[in-house]
């Protein structure tokens, strides 16, 4: 790979392709994307600063011509750059202010997907990738006095702030910090992120990792006698978050049905197949609210099409309706349109509320767990602090419901109906869990990301506004940490059963960097229809390429196909077995990880576990030619 270079410092050594620090490389400058005529997101575009045409022209000249000066002075040895990546700036005799080992002399770099500091004395050197930014702040003024009282602090997606202080006197910080909102949130001056750039060959082309149809007819050969694949939403007209195939009941034979049922649901997200149990009929179906409101309107095709997907499961005459929301917030959508299935009129549904809080919530309990976190973390009062932010009790309330939904699918035999209020956030969370617990498929490593692009690409969980890919508003009420949580509710069934799994914990942390760094196109927009609109396959490079062609990083040693094969998972949600994923939010700490990376040790166990492999396929082919010579002599 082009420019690579292994990076260690005070921020602890990196792997190949983990987004704290990457390396490897290639494609082209910000410069072709800033005049480029396509549109990363209409929406967000049309909520983007409003600065003048002539500054912003001005500034992207500047910043190209700067960078077309330091890249003439500077060789690649000095940054180790991906394949389209450009040096834009570079500041001498800045220092970093590490809230671990004291100020820190060095030269702090800017390029087009990273900001990297290199020490002095070369011995610390780290990166961030401008998509983990979460926002810049200026610290100090000209007149402020005071060692490293001028500088700038940055504030990451990732639970990091760092602090750099410049030397007022050159007046250096000025024009970084221009530099850096430029490229770190290239969204709202209407520019691509890097991802669109980036155009490394890997030997796994990962966007043909996931094919709608192929996966259904895995599902025990959908279509069958009680499901049909249809591509009613091909233009997706019928609902432009949801794919274009679906698979819906053999009953349900009338497009039009099909448009009345999805206009009594919120955002026109009706329940659609999400899993079917290979022994039987059980399903799993996803969609959104009811748009029931304070007038409790019906839709007769709505209760009919949901007795469509119960008659699909001949063996259960219930469905159960799986609602994530707490009751009391079900019951307050019900004044803004909303609400929930009525048992009374739904015919034999039973519908149960499984308290899981809004986007909101979940944000201030990841606000209150960084703190907890980055940078001191006080032992004394750690399981009283952890506790107050309520994190666990979060993780609890998703793996609950999840495991509930197994419980009825694989022991009772009946189908769920999972929804929230508008079906991509906790329904993701919860189908994408349930669906691990039951399928060991989605535990191997394939197998999950399939999962991620089935039940949270595809079905339109809004990435570009729960991350805020490349947008400066911070606080933006619509940034929300859901898919972080399933991740972290994912590692806590790994700890459970860690030989039930094909991958490790460094390739979910390597998921969690990218879904930030925007150096793969895989995370980026809204939904389905936006990538297709933008042809993100086709100008982007997608994270599964990047995994899948390195997969000894990621594979499990413990892993034992075997003894999981045909499991199901039944985690114990209870607070008491989960735990704080300290390789993940303490892994800046130095005092909270381990010495010794955990993706080297898992090359190490999985080198030893294929050693002993080797030397039991060498004993036994050993066993078998004795054997062979002994019967052949006896024969004799």
């Amino acid at each position: 790979m082009q420019g690579s270079k292994q990076i260690a410092g005070i921020h602890g050594a990196t792997a190949p392709g983990n987004g704290g620090g990457h390396h490897g490389g290639s494609s082209e400058s910000l410069s072709s994307d800033t005049n480029s005529k396509s549109t990363f997101s209409r929406e967000s575009q049309g909520r983007s600063s409003t600065s003048s045409t002539s500054h912003e022209a001005y500034h992207t000249a500047r910043l190209h011509s700067t960078a077309a000066s330091y890249g003439d002075r500077l060789s690649g040895e000095e940054v180790p750059c991906l394949s389209g990546e450009k040096l834009q700036r570079m500041s001498r005799d800045v220092t970093y202010l590490c809230p671990f080992s004291g100020p820190i002399k060095g030269n702090l770099y800017l390029t087009n997907y990273k900001l990297f500091f290199s020490s002095k004395d070369r011995i610390t050197s780290f990166e961030v990738p401008l998509g983990l930014v979460n926002r810049v702040e200026k610290v100090g003024g000209v007149s402020s006095r005071g060692e490293n009282s001028y500088g700038i602090e940055i504030f990451c997606k990732d639970v990091r702030s760092l602090k750099f202080a410049h030397n007022p006197e050159n007046h250096s910080r000025r024009e970084f910090f221009e530099d850096l909102q430029q490229l770190a949130f290239p969204i709202t001056r209407k520019a691509l992120p890097f991802a669109f750039s980036y155009t490394e060959q890997f030997s796994d082309v990962g966007w043909n990792i996931y094919e709608p149809i192929q996966e259904l007819k895995r599902l025990v050969g959908v279509p069958n006698e009680s499901w049909k694949i249809v591509r009613y939403n091909d233009k997706y007209e019928i609902c432009d978050s949801y794919p274009s195939v679906w698979a819906i009941p053999v009953a349900a034979n009338d497009e039009e049905f099909i448009r009345s049922v999805a206009a009594f649901r919120s955002r026109s997200r009706l329940p659609v197949l999400s899993w079917l149990h290979p022994k039987g009929q059980a399903s799993i179906t996803r969609c959104a609210q009811p748009l029931v409101g304070v007038a409790a309107k019906r839709s007769k095709d709505d209760e009919k099409y949901l007795q469509m997907i119960l008659d699909a499961n001949a063996t259960s005459h219930k469905l159960y309706v799986m609602d994530a929301r707490p009751n009391a917030n079900a019951v307050a959508n019900k004044a803004k349109g909303g609400g929930y299935e009525s048992e009374d009129i739904y015919q034999n549904i039973e519908l149960i509320f499984l308290d899981i809080h809004n986007i909101h919530v979940m944000r201030e309990s990841l606000r209150k767990l960084k703190e907890e976190c980055y940078p001191n973390i006080d032992d004394n009062k750690w399981l009283s602090a952890i506790e107050a932010t309520r994190w666990l009790e979060h993780l609890k309330c998703i793996i609950s419901g999840a495991v509930r939904i197994v419980d009825k699918v694989e022991n009772n035999k009946t189908s769920v109906l999972v929804h929230c209020s508008d079906g991509w956030d906790r329904t993701a969370q919860l189908t994408g869990l349930s669906m691990l617990l039951l399928d060991p498929y989605y535990r191997t490593l394939k197998g999950f990301e399939v999962l991620v692009e089935k039940e949270w690409l595809s079905f339109g969980h809004k990435f570009q506004h729960r991350i805020g890919h490349g947008d400066d508003r911070h606080s933006d009420p619509d940034r929300s940490p859901v898919f972080l949580q399933w991740i972290d509710s994912v590692y806590q069934v790994t700890l459970q059963f860690p030989y039930a799994f094909e991958f490790n914990e460094y390739f979910l942390i390597t998921i969690l960097d990218h879904l930030y760094s925007c150096r793969f196109g895989t995370f980026l927009y809204n939904t389905e229809k936006e990538r297709m609109t933008n042809e993100v396959k086709k100008k982007t490079i997608s994270l599964w390429s990047m995994v899948n062609s390195r997969r000894d990083l990621y594979i499990n040693p413990f892993y034992c196909e075997e003894a999981g094969s045909n499991r199901v998972l039944l985690p114990s949600p209870a607070i008491r077995h989960l735990k704080i994923w300290k390789g993940y939010y303490c892994r800046w700490n130095p005092r909270m990880r381990s010495q010794e990376p955990e993706w080297i040790k898992y090359q190490k166990l999985q080198s030893f576990k294929s050693q002993l492999e080797k030397k039991f396929g060498e004993l036994r082919l050993e066993v078998e030619t004795r054997n062979n010579h002994v019967v052949h002599s006896l024969q004799v």
